[in-house]
């Protein structure tokens, strides 16, 4: 990871690690549906979805939903309601199987056929920080070619070793001014 914030927060400056704001960025980008869990409407579109593939399947095990094959044709005839840890592990398994299914969307749309995708990069928050010790940080336009395939496999991981790995190539073709982009107060992009 870039270094120059090597006390970052110590004159009041806020942002996040480059790194996290990649993950997060990304983790933006995955919609999905809008009612909570705990709603009729939230937790038929879940059970929906999830029972209608074997992935959807592999989903619910991977959260920890054991339960008979009585028991989820219940649930889905809406003759009887998950419990509250069960509706939480229904909703962790949504949001799994949706990260994994639009994985392969992301990487096309980030890498737009070999152009990349143009990110605007937000420099920490200084409104804390004494003057005196500001730097002298404006938004940065770069476009990012040739990471998207191994940013999403990171941040499908939850690789956080290697989102920040990708940063720091990132953040490399900003020259000299590099470093200072290390923490971030938010990116974003059109993608």
């Amino acid at each position: 990871m870039a270094g120059r914030w090597k006390d970052f927060g110590h004159y009041g400056a806020q942002g996040a690690p480059g790194a996290e704001a990649l993950g997060i960025a990304i983790e933006h980008m995955v919609t999905g549906i809008a009612s909570p869990v705990d709603t009729d409407r939230g937790l038929a579109a879940r059970l929906n979805y999830l029972t209608k593939t074997d992935a959807g399947y592999e989903a619910m095990d991977r959260a920890g939903i054991h339960v008979s094959p009585r028991t989820l044709m219940a649930w889905l005839a809406e003759e009887r309601t998950p419990n509250r840890a069960n509706r939480s592990r229904l909703d962790a398994a949504y949001w799994d199987l949706r990260r994994r299914n639009v994985a392969t969307d992301l990487k096309h749309r980030l890498n737009n056929n070999g152009r990349g995708t143009r990110v605007e990069i937000n420099p920490v928050d200084q409104t804390g920080v004494d003057r005196k010790h500001q730097r002298d940080l404006s938004t940065r336009s770069v476009n990012v070619r040739g990471v998207w395939d191994r940013a999403v496999d990171a941040w499908m991981n939850d690789d956080l070793a290697e989102l920040d790995a990708i940063w720091d190539d990132i953040i490399e073709d900003l020259g000299s001014d590099y470093d200072a982009y290390s923490h971030v107060s938010s990116i974003g992009w059109a993608a």
